[in-house]
């Protein structure tokens, strides 16, 4: 069995450390994406807050281990690195398929008898009540291709390059899979506050399905609106770090203004 601290290191990557932060956001990728989605975010909320981006395995420098396929097992593993962060209030950010993992996270938390989140952020996901038949994770690896193409996520480079679909489109897959397969529990809400940001073009979540995600906590909850389709957070992000920023810690940034 691994040590404590190996298994926080094998799922967590700290960009910019920052021991005297308020608070830490732990940072849940897309499906496809790996940690250094969040560099810039990390680099944004320095030195107030610390940012924690999650490696999902498969990708990168863990592109040699299997991808998880499930929502409940990706976030049990993601939990036991979590366990042992409680110096400091830790808030939860997840950007679609990550969005489900964090709530599914939080959940963990509060079932583990650890401090529940100090916040959950979601981002362009509809709330996990709301289901569409979509089965992406069944179709051929040019249709993932297609897909991924046209929500305009993954660099178009990588797409043109079959050595390099070779190596990411196990772990995309199972990331579909993980997150199309996923059936939330309906007696389970949470308690903790609950920030919506999606994109007002978005294919992929209506601003009615984004709403309902007030319907999975017990806490407050607000939603922004942003433009954009399913990647607005890349070119809104600093919209997006500022209400994070504000949430977290009650401060203004001069660059937030």
């Amino acid at each position: 069995m691994s040590h404590p601290a190996e298994h926080v290191e094998k799922w967590l990557r700290r960009f910019h450390a920052t021991p005297d932060c308020a608070a830490r956001l732990v940072c849940l990728p897309h499906a496809g994406g790996s940690a250094s989605f969040f560099h810039p975010v990390s680099r944004a909320l320095a030195p107030t807050v610390e940012v924690l981006a999650v490696q999902y395995p498969g990708r990168q420098d863990r592109r040699r281990e299997p991808p998880v396929d499930n929502i409940p097992d990706l976030a049990e593993q993601v939990l036991g690195a979590l366990r042992h962060l409680d110096d400091r209030p830790l808030a939860l950010f997840g950007h679609s398929m990550g969005a489900v993992l964090g709530y599914e996270l939080a959940l963990r938390m509060r079932d583990a008898g650890l401090p529940p989140p100090a916040h959950l952020f979601v981002s362009g996901r509809r709330a996990p009540s709301r289901y569409r038949d979509e089965r992406v994770h069944e179709v051929s690896d040019a249709q993932i291709v297609s897909e991924l193409r046209a929500l305009n996520g993954t660099d178009a480079v990588m797409l043109a390059d079959p050595e390099v679909l070779d190596m990411i489109l196990p772990a995309i897959r199972a990331d579909y899979r993980a997150v199309e397969t996923y059936r939330h529990d309906p007696a389970r809400r949470l308690d903790c506050p609950v920030t919506v940001f999606t994109g007002d073009s978005d294919p992929r979540v209506s601003v009615d399905e984004a709403r309902a995600w007030g319907e999975h906590t017990t806490g407050p909850t607000d939603l922004h609106v942003l433009p954009g389709g399913h990647f607005f957070l890349v070119d809104r992000g600093d919209r997006v770090i500022a209400t994070v920023r504000r949430s977290l810690t009650g401060d203004h940034h001069p660059a937030d203004l």
